[in-house]
């Protein structure tokens, strides 16, 4: 289930929102100035499904997106345990340290997540928005919002992509990141 917690950026440890209730989410994301939708993701699909299979199956609600938006690249990232692989836990690593530190984008950052989980914190005014995403979740980042995301220490999760340029998601990191300061997804979902 989707979670979306509001902090302070002054203190870390207080809750100002908690909640699980998809409307009151799309509701006080809205008021941040962030697009948040469900979308159904009962599409058959195996475990397994590379990225063409899930990019027909949810078809008709990417053109949308992408017409809507003028999103031209549109693509699949997925991360899985790899227990066979003895380097997976080195490459997880690294890929979820790329993401955890404040950034912005000259463009949007838009991910739909067909499946798994990841956590997106919006750095918006004096509040950090800290929204779970599951399967079924698309949230629409406007560009130059300052944030971060972290997978969690065991990264599980498909996520479909939209960029209007090829480099996308380049990303401008800000001097003096407080996302250090916050809770990790692994410690808001043992708080849960």
């Amino acid at each position: 289930m989707t979670l979306l917690r509001t902090m302070p950026v002054q203190d870390p440890s207080s809750t100002l929102l908690s909640t699980e209730d998809p409307a009151e989410i799309t509701k006080h994301l809205a008021e941040a100035g962030i697009h948040y939708e469900r979308w159904n993701t009962d599409r058959g699909l195996a475990d397994d499904a590379g990225q063409e299979e899930i990019l027909q199956a949810y078809r008709s609600e990417i053109d949308a997106v992408s017409a809507s938006n003028d999103y031209e690249f549109i693509d699949v990232v997925q991360m899985r345990p790899a227990p066979e692989d003895p380097e997976w836990p080195e490459k997880a690593h690294a890929a979820r340290s790329r993401f955890l530190e404040e950034h912005r984008h000259a463009e949007d950052e838009v991910r739909f997540f067909p499946a798994g989980r990841g956590c997106f914190y919006l750095h918006i005014g004096d509040r950090i928005h800290a929204v779970v995403c599951e399967a079924g979740d698309l949230l629409s980042v406007p560009a130059g919002t300052v944030h971060w995301f972290d997978m969690g220490t065991v990264p599980e999760f498909t996520a479909v992509r939209f960029f209007q340029k090829e480099d996308g998601w380049v990303g401008d990191f800000v001097e003096n990141s407080i996302a250090s300061r916050f809770p990790t997804l692994d410690q808001i979902m043992a708080e849960r």
